[in-house]
């Protein structure tokens, strides 16, 4: 998929190889248009950090020092790091104003819905009870 006008891609989480990190940054700096890429990483991550910064340092952007010097990833342990990914914590980015609303809305109509079945529940019972009466 070519998104076009796409300026900026942000990586929350780390790729898991250099090869996924180009596919991801590949969204942006296409036909010749520059682009910014911003990626997110954690002490965890570390292990990964050094193939991404070799590519990053071939395309001729400035790598810091320290993750140059980071220990190379065994082969092993890169399978595993492909196989199963680290897991995070989700991250939500609504407001919590607006997820307070939309609990609020559900309730309602969860009450409301309640409300329906009492309602329809109370009609039958009273076309019973005038059926049982005659």
């Amino acid at each position: 998929i070519d998104f076009k006008g796409v300026n900026m891609v942000i990586n929350y989480d780390l790729p898991t190889s250099a090869v996924e990190y180009i596919h991801r940054i590949g969204r942006t700096g296409r036909a010749g248009h520059r682009g910014k890429a911003v990626t997110f990483f954690t002490e965890d991550d570390k292990p990964l950090l050094r193939s991404i910064a070799n590519v990053i340092q071939r395309a001729g952007c400035p790598v810091p020092e320290y993750i140059k010097h980071l220990p190379k990833l065994q082969s092993k342990q890169k399978k595993k790091f492909i196989k199963k990914p680290l897991t995070r914590e989700s991250i939500c980015t609504t407001p919590k104003c607006f997820l307070k609303k939309g609990k609020r809305k559900m309730k309602t109509t969860k009450e409301n819905i309640k409300e329906k079945k009492k309602g329809k529940e109370d009609k039958k019972g009273s076309k019973l009870q005038t059926v049982s009466r005659s």
